[in-house]
This record gives C-alpha cells, structure tokens and sequence, in this order.
C-alpha cells in the first residue's frame, strides 16, 4: 500500500521548504532595503544640518575666532545631539563638539573631507579612534567667495541606529512569523487534500492490476482530480472491453490451434518451446514441455538444422523432412518483432505415397506407350510409300497425332526423370560451343518464319557452369515455344552476370501471357491457348521440365511478359556451383 505519510510529507515538505526560503529571502532583502533607506534618510538629515549651521559659522571662519567658533558648535551639537565637527581646507580640526579640538590629530585624510572638499557630499561610516565608537559621518564644503574653506562634519553613534534597526528587525520577524503560519497551514490542508484523491486512485490502479477492472474512482469535491479520475474510470472501462475480448480471441486461437492437424511449435530467441499443439506432442522424440529447449526434444538433425538456419539468417524457409516412415512439410518463419520462431509439420506422407503411386503409373504407362506407338510410326512410314496420293492425307493426320503422343511420352519420361532429383554432372561449358549447337537447331525455323534470332553476351562472359545437356533441354524448350507464339519479330538470348549468379534470358515480340495466367505456367500440361497448342503440337509439359532442371542447379526461373508485347524467360544459375 502507498505510504501515505511519506507521499503527504514530500509534499508538505516541499511547501515548507519553498516558504521558508522566499520568507529568508524575503527578510533579508526587506532589512537590507529598510536599513540602506534608514541610513540614507538619516544622511539626508544631516546633510541639511550641515547646511544650516553653515551660514552662522562663516564669518567665525573668516575672523580665525576659532573659540567662539569651538563653543558655538559645542552649544549647537549638544541641542541637537549631534556630534559636530569643522575642519579646515589644510585638515586642521577647528572645532568639535565632543571633543577639544586641539588634542585631535589632522583630518585631511578622512574619506568624508576628501570628498566634500572635491565638491561632493562626503558620507563614510568608520570606527572612530576619538570616541572609540562606529558612527556615521556626513560631511558639507563650507565655500566663501568661491574658495572652499572648510568642512562641516556631522555625525550619529551607529549603535542609536542599531537599536532602531533591532526593533524594525523585531516587528518584521514578528509578522514573518505570523505569515509562515498561515502559509504552512494552508500547505497543510492542500497536502492533505492532494493525498486523498491520489491515494484513492492507487488502491484503485492496484485493483486493477489484480484483474479487477470493473473498479472505479468516485471523487467528491475533487474538482483538481475530477478530470483524472474520469480518464482512469474510462482507461479501467477500456480495459475491461480490451481484456474481454483478448480472452475471446485466445479461447478462438486455443481451438485453433487445437484444431490444426500438423505440429505448431513457437520457440523464443533462445530457442525455448513457447508453445505446442498435441500434433506436435505426436511428432517430437521427447517429452515436449514449455520451457524446454528444442534441441531436448527433437533428435532429427535435419528439422534441428532448419531451426537453425531459420534463426540465423531470419528468413523463413520450407522443406520437406522424412522422419522414420513418415514425410513432413516442414515450414519454420521467423518473427523479427519478437524473435520468435515458429514450426509447422505437415505430415504428407500419403500425399508422397500418392505421387509416387502416380509417378510410377506415369513411367509405367509411358514405357508401355513407347513400344506400340513406335511400331505405329514405322508402319505409318511404310504406308506412306505404298498408299495412293487420295489416301495419304488421312495418313498424315495420324501420323501428327502419333508423333504427339511420342513427344508426350518422352515428356512424361523426361520430368519423372527430373523430379528424382538425378545426379547433375556439372562442368565448365564453353559459350561459344554452347550458343553454335543451340543457333544450328533454330536457325532453319528462323529462317522459315522470317524471325531475326540472335545471341548475345560480354566478352568477359566466356563459360557458365552447370550440366550441359540438360541446359541445353532447357533453352531448347524455351526458345521452341518463343518461336511458336512469336509470328513476327524478334527471339533473342542473352547472357549476363551479377555478384551471384549467371543470367541466361530468352526474350520474344510474340502474343505474350495474361498476367492472371503467368502463376501457372509451369504447371504439368497448362498451356495458355490450348487451340494453339494443339495445332502446334505442344504436349504442356516443356515449362515445367525446365522449371525442374533449373532447381536441379539450385537456380531459379521467372517470367517477364506482356500481352501482345512479348514473354521474357529470365533463369538465374549461381556462379560457384559444385
């Protein structure tokens, strides 16, 4: 709980400390005001004493009758009680009222003389060596015919003052004192006011913590905290809503994550399991348990090296992972906001066992396919010298559609071949071995449909590596395409190079691809224009051939295209492949 003498007693303490210093202040600079005043409206009281006196000592001066001079300032400073004094222009004192004027020494270098004989109004305040006491002096030129010829000095005992000045200081503590009083029991009833209500809103903040958001702030007579009272009553109502609705969505994603088939497992930046699902619990080697470190639990070196290529380079990545009889889909992703990482295990183990049920239909149809449509063709051959002419138009047609089949078969073969990830051999090939055999094969279409056909790269670009015959099916299959679907123009090859990789790009100005269609290009058997296929005697499977040599390289293939622009092919293979 809040303590609430300590919070009172900061702030009431930092009142009084705030009064007690202005009220110091205060009285120091109020004294030093009143007492510089007091000073100097006693000096301006001399000061006309001296002029006063002055006319009546003149002619004394003048006729050097220096003892009526002597008893005239005597007689005059024992009825105002001002010690007087006159000295002459050499300093020599001539008269004094408290003293004999001939047992005093010269006074020429007093301050006060110095400067009443230079035109000014002398005013010093020293201890005096005559009368052993501090006093206050004021000191007037006494000028005759345009000559300064003496000095009239009077002075005051600083102890009269002192005394005034002691009874000002008296009252003005006095009624200091009496104002710090009513200041500090003001700061005393404000503290105490200002406490309560922020205590109240504590309690209440603290109740809030617990979980009890239904808590509100009543304040009466609070008009200072009303305003904050009313926005920590809103913020507790918006609480309640926001927490209410957390605890609906966390039910949802409990089911939801109950509900998902795969394995989830979420591991924090130290790679502790967050959280799991019991598809997960199925699939992991140990006990799996929040807390635990995923490495505790998992024994498949490839899902461990996942996680952690994952973690290290921040990027997600999807693989496919066997464990024991079983084939996972496994996709980890990083969470850069909150360096997480989060796991998906898929089991596609039928799905496996269904391609491959599919794949092994494939080839074994297409070897049984390959030995009668053989046979078909060479009979379609021997027939074509024995029928008469009427007759081999009908032959024709079946000859085409033979040879389609063929191209599908050997299709079919090819991709199977591919999708079993055969072993590459890879070399350095010579470009410009490379670019002869691939012109030699186009060149007669080129010319046939009146295309320009072109080749291009850098001198400094003079091999790529790879496997050579099965780039070369790749570029073979592109650039047929490009002269399918290209009736005027131009089909061009480039080769470039970045930091990375080799660039190979087969561009044409044929009737280009829909964008909504370009996503599925590389799918088995999609063409865009089937009519056009047909009659050109496509089989649909040369793109997706092609995608799957370039991944054999760990390279990657996109497309460039607009309608009635042209299609680009753009394959990227890496410089250093082994």
């Amino acid at each position: 709980m809040l303590n609430n003498q300590r919070f009172f007693w900061k702030i009431f303490g930092g009142y009084l400390l705030i009064i007690i210093i202005l009220t110091l202040l205060l009285l120091t600079i109020t004294l030093r005001v009143v007492e510089n005043h007091y000073v100097n409206s006693l000096s301006r009281s001399l000061e006309k004493l001296n002029i006063s006196v002055v006319p009546q000592i003149i002619p004394l001066i003048v006729n050097s009758n220096d003892e009526d001079l002597d008893n005239f300032i005597k007689e005059t400073g024992r009825k105002l009680d001002t010690r007087l004094t006159v000295i002459g222009a050499d300093g020599k004192v001539l008269a004094d009222s408290e003293n004999d004027p001939a047992e005093m020494e010269n006074h020429g270098y007093r301050g006060e003389i110095k400067e009443a004989l230079s035109g000014s109004r002398g005013q010093y305040i020293r201890f005096s060596k005559t009368m052993q006491r501090k006093m206050l002096y004021i000191a007037s030129a006494i000028e005759y015919q345009g000559d300064n010829i003496a000095v009239m000095r009077s002075s005051l005992y600083l102890a009269d003052i002192d005394t005034l000045l002691r009874e000002l200081r008296s009252k003005i503590f006095r009624i200091s004192a009496f104002v710090i009083g009513l200041a500090l029991i003001g700061a005393l009833v404000y503290s105490r006011s200002l406490v309560r209500p922020i205590n109240m809103i504590t309690e209440a903040s603290r109740n809030i913590a617990a979980g009890n958001f239904k808590t509100r702030v009543l304040l009466k007579g609070s008009k200072d905290f009303e305003s904050l009272a009313n926005a920590f009553n809103r913020m507790s109502e918006q609480l309640n809503h926001s927490f209410t609705e957390l605890e609906i969505q966390r039910d949802e994603l409990r089911t939801i994550i109950a509900s998902i088939q795969g394995g989830l497992l979420v591991l924090d930046a130290k790679g502790k399991v967050l959280l799991y699902n019991d598809g997960m619990t199925s699939i992991a080697t140990e006990a799996i348990e929040k807390g635990k470190y995923y490495w505790e639990v998992f024994r498949d070196t490839t899902f461990l090296a996942i996680i952690e290529k994952t973690q290290k380079d921040k990027n997600g990545m999807t693989q496919e992972l066997e464990s024991g009889s079983n084939t996972f889909l496994c996709n980890v992703n990083y969470l850069k906001a909150n360096s997480e990482t989060v796991c998906v295990l898929y089991d596609i183990t039928e799905i496996k066992n269904l391609q491959k049920v599919k794949k092994d239909f494939v080839i074994n149809v297409s070897h049984e396919l390959r030995t009668p449509l053989t046979a078909m063709k060479g009979f379609i051959e021997t027939l074509e010298e024995e029928l008469p002419q009427e007759h081999k138009h009908y032959l024709g047609i079946i000859e085409k559609h033979t040879n389609r089949l063929i191209n599908i078969v050997n299709d079919l073969l090819v991709l199977s071949e591919a999708e079993d990830r055969p072993a590459l051999v890879i070399e350095d090939i010579q470009l410009r071995d490379f670019r002869e055999n691939i012109m030699r094969i186009f060149e007669p279409q080129a010319i046939e449909k009146g295309l320009v056909f072109s080749w291009s790269n850098p001198d400094n670009i003079t091999k790529i590596r790879g496997d050579v015959f099965k780039l070369e099916q790749v570029l073979i299959n592109l650039i047929d395409n490009a002269f399918k679907y290209t009736e005027t123009g131009t089909v061009t090859i480039a080769v470039k190079r970045d930091r990375l990789h080799n660039i190979i790009e087969v561009s044409d100005t044929g009737i280009g691809i829909p964008v909504d269609q370009q996503s599925r290009i590389f799918e088995r058997f999609y063409t865009v224009d089937k009519s056009r296929s047909r009659r050109l005697g496509g089989t649909g499977l040369g793109l997706s051939i092609s995608k799957h040599i370039v991944h054999l390289h760990n390279g990657e293939i996109d497309i460039e295209s607009l309608p009635g622009k042209g299609t680009k092919f753009i394959i990227r293979l890496p410089i250093n492949l082994s």
